[in-house]
């Protein structure tokens, strides 16, 4: 059924609350999280919608047609396909038809789109350290569920087994490790962890930071604390943090006459922290319609191939930055997405 698969991890710039509506419990407005496990994660409807708003962005209305905005997104994709500037100039073409083929369209002409994307999962959770600011967390569990769902797309590189011998270590060089009374520990919070360096962990976060991370320089700083301050504690630690280490927000309304707090609106909010870091499945299909001249741009001789074009397309196009969830005016939400096989240019 999908002829070309990806994963696309997702690094929080700022908080994040991709909401799960009002509770009765002591946050007002939390986060979404697996019903199981209570696991942060953002829903795969929410996550689509964002990036169909993304790829909308590239075109504009004037005079009731739709163009493109000139900038050089665009250009990289005319580039990369010829026939789309032929297309795109002509009268019934427009850049709304590729964006209902890959998401999907909007009014009656129904048809499933030719991308699928999965929740978004938990890889990496940004933890206070008593040394070294911060540490990113993570435990056996979530890495047995990202190798599956490696193998899901069809990726290779992740040489690592048997992460339950992982648990309580951390790299070789650890910056965040304190030696006391002839024992290696980790503070975590206020939680005092007894730790060991292990090679295989130096191994897998120095993986973990080539992959996740772009190669421009802005990232070098985050690529080389990941490869020192990874701590993979046991699977029941990382969801007391996961539950207990979100930001949690308290906000008001003032009346402008009174200039106190509006009565009832008082709440608080959830937010996973900046720089967590997940990652989604994202899986191609040829365009989902019956009829062959309508596959536009991404019409081939095979399916396979169709899934191809329409994968190159998402990829090129794929904004560097998105804003997920609630509150964008106030600076929340915005993540930076990296397709893990995206291969960046020599200058970044």
């Amino acid at each position: 059924m999908y002829k070309v698969k990806d994963l696309m991890f997702i690094i929080a710039e700022t908080p994040v609350h991709a909401g799960s509506g009002s509770e009765l419990g002591i946050v007002d407005l939390p986060i979404q999280r697996e019903r199981y496990t209570e696991f942060p994660k953002i829903e795969s409807s929410g996550l689509k919608g964002c990036l169909r708003e993304a790829f909308e962005s590239y075109r504009i209305f004037e005079n009731g047609q739709t163009r493109l905005i000139d900038c050089e997104k665009i250009k990289i994709l005319q580039k990369e396909f010829p026939q789309i500037s032929q297309r795109w100039k002509e009268k019934n073409i427009k850049f709304d038809e590729a964006i209902f083929l890959i998401f999907g369209p909007e009014g009656d002409e129904a048809h499933a789109g030719a991308i699928t994307l999965t929740d978004a999962r938990i890889l990496l959770f940004p933890v206070k350290s008593l040394k070294g600011v911060f540490a990113w967390i993570t435990s056996p569990m979530i890495l047995e569920r990202f190798r599956k769902d490696l193998e899901l797309a069809d990726k290779s590189g992740f040489n690592f087994s048997n992460f339950q011998s992982f648990k309580n270590t951390v790299p070789m060089e650890s910056e965040v490790v304190i030696t006391h009374s002839n024992k290696e520990k980790v503070v975590l919070e206020e939680i005092t962890f007894e730790i060991k360096k292990e090679g295989k962990t130096s191994q897998l976060a120095e993986w973990l930071a080539n992959k996740i991370f772009p190669g421009d320089q802005a990232y070098s700083f985050w690529k080389e604390k990941l490869k020192k301050d990874l701590v993979i504690l046991e699977d029941d630690d990382f969801i007391q943090f996961v539950k207990t280490s979100t930001e949690v927000i308290t906000r008001t309304r003032i009346s402008n006459e009174t200039g106190t707090v509006v009565p009832g609106a008082l709440w608080t909010e959830e937010y996973l922290p900046q720089d967590t870091i997940l990652y989604s499945l994202i899986m191609f299909t040829s365009p989902r319609v019956k009829e062959e001249e309508k596959k536009g741009i991404f019409k081939a001789e095979n399916p396979v191939e169709e899934a191809k074009r329409v994968y190159e397309f998402f990829k090129v196009g794929l904004p560097r930055v998105i804003q997920i969830g609630g509150n964008q005016t106030i600076g929340k939400g915005f993540v930076r997405l990296k397709l893990l096989e995206h291969k960046e240019a020599a200058n970044g």
